[in-house]
């Protein structure tokens, strides 16, 4: 499986690499869907942390109903439920009032089992996380959410009492150590495989920093000085004109 769907950048020949938070990551929201319980994943951009979440959430598709909702701003409850409207692929035209709103959404959640993916949800606020947990204890509804998303997501939701003790399992996603990343990356793209490992650390050390994205950016890169000088195998002088592009 290629990651190309996930990634940042289109990076032919780049793969999922099965890393030791994405087998964990497996494992909880295998037992979160089956619970149709609420969970959070969060940690710092480029961790790797929507791969692997939809890595994982493929896997259970088409068994499982996924509803995908991407936040880029912070939503009111009002646009909460216009998204899952949307997500939901709901017919006619979004009711006008609330409570209405709330009875159909409501309605629609009961089905069938679903599972809800909101990434980016370090934009929800309390009172966006409040309705997404005024859904899921609606007992009809059988739901499953997995919020994703940065330190915030964290914060907000441990902020709040009636919230967090929802939460059903709480997985912190970290940069890559320099012994997972020598592991890693020869794995992860074509260009790394036959690398010297003290090429690999010395990438590591001056621009990639464990960060997955910037690993998939210094790769992009790595690749095009490869293809332009006609040469077979990573060295130093190539990564350190990738480099003068990250500065």
């Amino acid at each position: 499986m290629t990651a190309a769907t996930y990634q940042y950048v289109d990076l032919p020949d780049a793969a999922v690499v099965t890393t030791r938070a994405l087998l964990t990551a497996r494992e909880n929201i295998t037992d979160t869907v089956a619970a149709r319980a609420m969970m959070c994943i969060h940690g710092g951009a480029g961790h790797g942390k929507t791969l692997a979440v939809n890595t994982c959430l493929q896997e259970l598709e088409p068994g499982e109903d996924v509803r995908k909702i991407t936040f880029r701003a912070r939503p009111t409850a009002r646009a909460v439920r216009y998204e899952l409207f949307t997500a939901l692929d709901l017919a006619g035209e979004p009711p006008r009032h609330p409570s209405e709103f709330d009875r159909l959404l409501k309605t629609a959640l009961a089905e069938r089992p679903r599972t809800f993916l909101v990434d980016e949800a370090q934009w929800l606020n309390g009172e966006a996380f409040e309705y997404f947990r005024y859904l899921w204890d609606e007992p009809a509804t059988q739901l499953a959410i997995i919020f994703v998303g940065g330190e915030g997501c964290h914060t907000v939701l441990r902020r709040e009492p009636m919230l967090s003790s929802r939460i059903f399992i709480w997985q912190h996603f970290t940069r890559l150590t320099p012994t997972e990343v020598l592991d890693v990356i020869p794995l992860f793209h074509l260009i790394w495989a036959d690398a010297d490992p003290e090429d690999i650390t010395f990438a590591d050390s001056h621009a990639a920093h464990g960060n997955f994205r910037a690993w998939a950016q210094l790769t992009a890169h790595t690749r095009t000085a490869l293809a332009r000088t006609g040469r077979v195998r990573v060295d130093q002088e190539l990564l350190r004109w990738a480099f003068s592009r990250l500065a």
